[in-house]
This record gives structure tokens, C-alpha cells and sequence, in this order.
């Protein structure tokens, strides 16, 4: 069969097709029984969209995976998996975690080397495991081609993946590849570069039919390389004492499957594995790589009524200019802090919490203005405010501005525009709007906290309502507070106590997690911004700051407007708080504090954070956060800390390290709106490496004070 794909792949271009030249309404690649995108049990060399998300869940007997795969790019598959490993005791200590069964968590990558072309193959190479327990570790180099609507794989594998042994081929190369080796001085969740790619290898291969007039379905085919007798848990392998019972031994190595797509963003599938297991699962994937993801956008400007009766008011003398302005603006939840009229330029500031995007805001700002004002005005500077900080100023020619719109040529229209920082004065304006001090916003949302994994149960989640209110004092002065209530949950079967020889930070989640379960004052934070100088940012803040502490401190923030990078310096004094989690504190007191440097690298949109300082276990180092942001506003980035603490007090896990993702709100809804939902995980929560949680951080507050922020999105001028 290998021989048969072999031949198949480096056939003549006469056979070569597309299969679009049928009729498959979802040609997206699908998931594996392992949780990435791939055969049936074997990886291939398929990867979806940029910007993509995508959930998996799959019960193959000894396994429950589910899995979160994210695509920051489309050459990086980047996935977590978390297996509940029905044969194996989660540990041979009943009194610990009693009848409950192993969990396992890991991180995978695969990365593609060659695009898919006339010729030549798509080529990927992916590790598996590759800083877990190791029970599932492989590694794998392997090529994918579409022949008319046949999808042929072949690869090479090592691990867990030598099952159909061959000579390594990169014995060649080093004798140090020859036998794989292990790490055996580990607290688990490190990296082991030595045993990558190294031993015996293995062939793995097969196909996928896109069944035509089939709405996407597709048959599933393959020659599996798993060796069994190694992966999970086995007799020999040193693990034996937490096996309850064997799995059942590979009976065929040919495995089939189908796979049925409702639509391009949900996906079922059913297998037959091993000649002797049935398996099912689903996925469900989202491509936040588009501007919009989910839902259309309905929320398009809308023109004033009795627009020229406006200009004609506006035009008698400043103050009904002004007024008018101000009241078109605020209707429009853009709302006015200042103006002045200087020659032929109308300069104003404004804040807004409507809009994720700078540019569709200001130019928002500029079609209102641009029907209500006056023919003498010839130039609008747009100067954005956010708690009180100056953002940037953009200065737009009305005449280029107005002639542009109806056909959305924003990209000649921004050859007349100018992007500059922005200082708020109030003394540079000739009107100041009155506002009535203090001003209330409130709402409630549904909240979710988990815990995953641990020996008392596979997963514990506390669906809750959230109270969050925001209370502005005066401009630069807020009190924001935030409040739950529990009104689903399971956490009452949680006993996990903290392990750790480190101050407890981190670990007594559980006591922090059960004891607040029916309310919980998670924030109550006093917060003062200042902006001293144009591209410098402050911020005080007292109070309950996150859920485990509270106490007061403060940041200060350089960010050059026209530069890609910024540099932050934060001190905190704080005070652990109670595990109900209401108003008192417990006696853990510690300083903590960082030096932070952030870049943007321009081309591919990926931010660089790296802190150096000390932690709230008092441990000091380095911890660093990549993240990509894309169009439709959706993150996702890891992050790993290391720091003065040896392994052994570190604890399980060895060093910090997890990844998160965050959902703009308004890709839920139909409307424009500000705000995020996400998530973020580690695979073990430790006491080393933890940061402070704080609300509103500089680096947040102040994206729309880099130019690198507005220039990304011209293309929303018009919208």
C-alpha cells in the first residue's frame, strides 16, 4: 500500500486535478481522532485558515481528547490536548484521587514547510507531545497532494509513530539520532529536544475521498503507524503500576472512517481503528482571520435627517457650530469633549467605547461633521481621548474625505490625511461641554470559571452572572467593580490542597474557587490616569485588584506614537485577600513589580512582551508573552516564565508556561461594539512565575496612541 501512495504522489501532472471540478460545497481538511487536523489517526499535511479557531472532542477507546487548535498563521498548527486516559489511575493513592482516571494534558505544533503546488506536495513537520508526559510523544515529517478529488498522504514518523519500522533516515546525518534517549531528571511538562526525531522510525500513510454531490462528506482510508504497545499506558513501560486494565491490542492496521460537514464550521465523524474500536467525534472551527468571522455587520453609518437645515444653523457663528457637534456626535455614542474653530480647521477631541477600530471611529466622527458643518470649514483634526489619555490626533482634507466616500476609496483619501500623537489640553479649545460628574454604566453577563483536570475529576466549571459597573468620577478618575453570582455548579466535589513549598499564590485556588461559589466581589479598583507628556502614560490604582489580591500600586507607560515598541515599569504592594472572596485579607504581604518591553513587529502583526522583575511568590526572572492580533480583532498568543526557583520548587510542570485566546464581542453580534471574551489556559497552576491580574493595564488602554494600531485599519474609514 505504501509503495501504491508512494507511486501515486510523483505520478504524471495528466492526472493532476482539482476538485473543484466537482461539485464539494466544504473542501476545509479535517480533524483526527487526535485532536489535529490529519487522517483518522495520523496527522497529514492539511492546515486550515490564518486566524482560525477550532474545538475537538473525540471518544476512541482508552481516550476522551478534546482539544483547542488555533492558527496564528497558516504555516502553524498549534493545539492543546487534553485526554482522559480511561485505563490508568490518575495515581495508585486512593486517599488522593480515589477511583478517577489518568489526565493527561500536552502541546502539539505542526509547521509546513512546502505549499501544495502543480507538482510538488504540500510538506509538513509536526511534533506530538512535545513537552507533556510523553505517553502520546512522536514526531512526524509528511506530504499531502490532491489528486482530482482523491487527498493522498504519506509520512515518516518517529515516537510513538514507528509502529511499520523502517531505518531511521536521519541516522545518516548524526549517530546521536540512532537511539532515542529521555530526560529523566524532570518534573514533567519540559522540553526534550534530545529524543526528538531520534530511534526507530515508522511509515504511515492513506487517503481521503471527497464523495461527489455529497454536500462535503468524505470517506477516510489509511495505513495506521501507531505502535500501541508503547503509547499510553503499557506493561514495561514503567507506568504499569497505575494500569487497570489493557487496551486492546492492534488487531488491523488499516483503519476507514467518514467524515460528514454540516457547513464549513462543524464537522462529524465516525471510525473504525485498530480493526476491533468504534470512534466518534466532532469538531467545530471559526476563521477569525476574516474582518468579519461570524455575523455580517448591519450597523452602517446612517445619514442626519434634515441635514442642510443643520450647516445652515451651524453656519451662523460658533456656538451653534459647536452645539451642533456636540449633539449629532453624542447621538452617535461619540461623544465630545472639546472644539475650537482656528481659520478653516474645526479641531476637536472625543471619547468613545463603541468602536474596536481607531479609524472607523474617527471617520464615523468625520461623516457626521462633514454633512452638519459649514462650507468655510476645510479641515477636521480628530483628536481621541480614553480615560482621559490623549490617543492621536488625525487631520483629514474634507473635500478629499467627501470625495472618496461614495465609492470607498479610503486609499486615496488617506493620502490626505495625517496621523500625529495627541496631548489634551483643555486650554487649546474654545468650548468645553459641561458634564455632570460622576457618570454610571452598568451591565450583566454571564461569566464561566473552570478547573480542569486533577485527580477529582476530568472537569469543574461555576457558570455565574456577573454584575460589572464603571463609575467615573471625575474624567481621569474611575471606580470599576465587578460581582458574581453562581448559578450552576460543581465545584462542591473539589479537595485538591496545594502541594506547593512556595508561598500559596496560586495554588489554593480550590479554597478561592469553592468558598466564593455562591458570590464573589471579584474587583473593586480605584483608577487615576494622567498624561503627563505627549507618548507617557500613568496609571494608580487601590483596591481589590484581581481575585486573590488586593492593595494599590501603579504603572507608568513610554509609547512612542510614529515607533513599534514601548516600555512600561509597574510596582505594586498588595495583600492576599480571603477565599470567600469578599472584603477581607488574609496575612500574605509581598512587593512585586516589573520592568516590561513590548514590540509590534509590523509585517505580521505579532506583539513581544517581556517582563523582568519579581513575582507575588517573591521568585524573580523573566516571563515572555507572543500574541498575534488580527483583522477581525481576535488574539491568541503563549506565554512561558522563567524564573530564580529551581524544578523541584517549581513543582510539577517545571517552569510557567500556558496560551490563551481572546473573542472580539462585536464578531457575536450584528452591531459595532468594544469588548472581548476569551480564555486562557495552563496546564498546571503553580505558585512560581504568577503575575498580578490587574484591570485595566496601560498597554490596553493605550493602543490607539501607536501609529502601527491606526494605519492597519484604513480600510474601515468609510464604514
Amino acid at each position: 500500500m505504501i509503495a501504491l501512495m508512494a507511486l501515486v504522489l510523483s505520478y504524471s501532472d495528466s492526472l493532476f486535478g482539482s476538485i473543484q471540478d466537482y461539485i464539494f460545497p466544504s473542501q476545509t481538511p479535517s480533524f483526527s481522532n487526535y485532536g489535529t487536523v490529519g487522517l483518522i489517526q495520523m496527522p497529514s499535511a492539511r492546515s486550515l485558515s490564518t486566524g482560525t479557531l477550532a474545538f475537538t472532542w473525540t471518544n476512541n477507546e482508552p481516550y476522551l481528547r478534546g482539544s483547542i487548535v488555533a492558527y496564528p498563521f497558516d504555516w502553524l498548527e498549534a493545539s492543546y490536548q487534553y485526554t482522559d486516559v480511561n485505563n490508568a489511575l490518575y495515581s495508585n493513592i486512593s486517599s488522593f484521587s480515589g477511583s478517577q482516571t489518568y489526565k493527561d494534558k500536552s502541546f502539539d505544533a505542526k509547521f509546513l514547510l512546502v505549499n501544495e503546488s502543480n507538482y510538488l506536495p504540500s510538506i509538513a513537520v509536526g511534533l506530538r507531545d512535545l513537552a507533556g508526559s510523553g505517553i502520546f510523544s512522536s514526531e512526524y515529517l509528511v506530504a499531502s497532494k490532491f489528486i482530482n478529488n482523491f487527498d493522498i498522504t504519506l509520512g515518516i514518523g518517529w515516537g510513538i509513530l514507528n509502529k511499520n519500522k523502517i531505518t531511521n533516515p536521519l541516522s545518516s546525518i548524526s549517530t546521536k539520532f540512532d537511539k532515542r534517549t529521555y530526560n529523566l531528571d524532570t518534573r514533567g511538562g519540559e522540553f526534550d529536544p534530545g529524543k526528538y526525531f531520534s530511534g526507530n522510525a515508522g511509515v504511515f500513510g492513506g487517503l481521503e475521498y471527497f464523495i461527489p454531490n455529497a454536500r462535503g462528506a468524505r470517506l477516510k482510508l489509511e495505513y495506521d503507524g501507531t505502535n500501541y504497545g508503547n503509547e499510553g499506558f503499557n506493561p514495561g513501560q514503567g507506568n504499569e503500576q497505575l494500569l487497570f486494565e489493557r487496551q486492546q491490542s492492534q488487531a488491523s492496521r488499516i483503519n476507514f472512517g467518514i467524515v460528514y460537514p454540516f457547513g464549513d464550521l462543524f464537522h462529524a465523524r465516525l471510525s473504525y481503528t485498530k480493526g476491533n474500536t468504534l470512534s466518534l467525534g466532532f469538531s467545530a472551527q471559526l476563521d477569525f482571520g476574516k474582518k468579519e468571522p461570524l455575523i455580517r455587520k448591519n450597523d452602517r453609518y446612517k445619514k442626519i435627517k434634515d441635514a442642510n437645515a443643520v450647516v445652515e444653523i451651524s453656519g451662523r457663528d460658533n456656538y451653534y457650530l459647536y452645539r451642533s457637534a456636540l449633539y449629532f456626535l453624542n447621538e452617535k455614542r461619540l461623544y465630545l469633549q472639546s472644539a475650537t474653530v482656528k481659520d478653516d480647521t474645526l479641531s476637536l477631541a472625543y471619547m468613545q467605547g463603541k468602536y474596536l477600530s481607531h479609524i472607523r471611529a474617527t471617520g464615523r466622527v468625520a461623516q457626521t461633521l462633514d454633512e452638519i458643518m459649514p462650507s468655510n470649514i476645510k479641515r477636521f483634526k480628530i483628536s481621541s481621548i480614553n480615560a482621559s489619555l490623549g490617543m492621536n490626533t488625525i487631520s483629514i482634507d474634507r473635500e478629499s474625505f467627501a470625495k472618496y466616500q461614495p465609492d470607498n476609496y479610503y486609499i486615496l483619501a488617506k493620502q490626505n490625511i495625517e496621523t500625529s500623537s495627541y496631548l489634551h489640553n483643555k486650554k487649546d479649545y474654545d468650548f468645553q461641554p459641561t458634564t455632570n460628574y460622576p457618570v454610571h454604566f452598568l451591565k450583566i453577563e454571564p461569566k464561566l470559571r473552570s478547573q480542569i483536570g486533577g485527580p477529582d475529576g476530568f472537569y469543574f466549571g461555576d457558570f455565574r452572572l456577573a454584575i460589572d459597573s464603571e463609575l467615573m468620577i471625575l474624567q481621569n478618575l474611575n471606580l470599576i467593580t465587578s460581582a458574581s453570582a453562581s448559578v450552576l455548579s460543581n465545584f462542591d466535589d473539589l479537595k485538591l490542597a496545594s502541594d506547593s513549598i512556595l508561598p500559596h499564590v496560586r495554588t489554593d485556588i480550590v479554597s478561592y474557587l469553592k468558598e466564593s461559589e455562591k458570590f464573589s466581589l471579584d474587583v473593586l479598583q480605584l483608577n487615576y490616569f494622567s498624561n503627563p507628556r505627549e507618548d507617557i502614560y500613568t496609571k494608580l490604582s487601590a483596591g481589590i485588584l484581581e481575585s486573590m489580591f488586593g492593595g494599590l500600586g501603579g504603572e507608568i507607560l513610554f509609547r512612542p506614537f510614529e515607533k513599534n515598541y514601548a516600555l512600561g515599569l509597574e510596582l505594586w504592594r498588595v495583600r492576599q485577600r480571603e477565599y470567600n472572596q469578599r472584603l477581607g485579607f488574609r496575612e500574605y504581604r509581598t512587593t512585586t513589580g516589573f520592568i516590561s518591553l513590548y514590540y509590534t513587529e509590523p509585517n505580521t502583526g505579532i506583539t513581544a512582551i517581556l517582563l523582568g522583575g519579581k513575582f507575588l511568590a517573591g521568585d524573580s526572572g523573566l516571563r515572555l508573552d507572543l500574541s498575534r492580533r488580527f483583522k477581525s480583532g481576535f488574539s491568541v498568543g503563549l506565554f512561558a516564565a522563567k524564573t530564580d526557583i529551581s524544578k523541584l520548587e517549581f513543582g510539577e510542570g517545571s517552569f510557567d508556561k500556558g496560551f490563551y485566546f481572546w473573542i472580539p464581542l462585536e464578531s457575536l453580534f450584528s452591531t459595532y461594539e468594544t469588548g472581548h471574551t476569551g480564555y486562557g489556559l495552563r496546564p498546571v497552576t503553580r505558585d512560581g512565575a504568577a503575575v498580578l491580574q490587574v484591570a485595566h493595564p496601560l498597554f490596553a488602554i493605550t493602543e490607539g496612541a501607536q501609529n502601527f494600531n491606526l494605519t492597519r485599519d484604513w480600510d474601515d474609514l468609510y464604514e
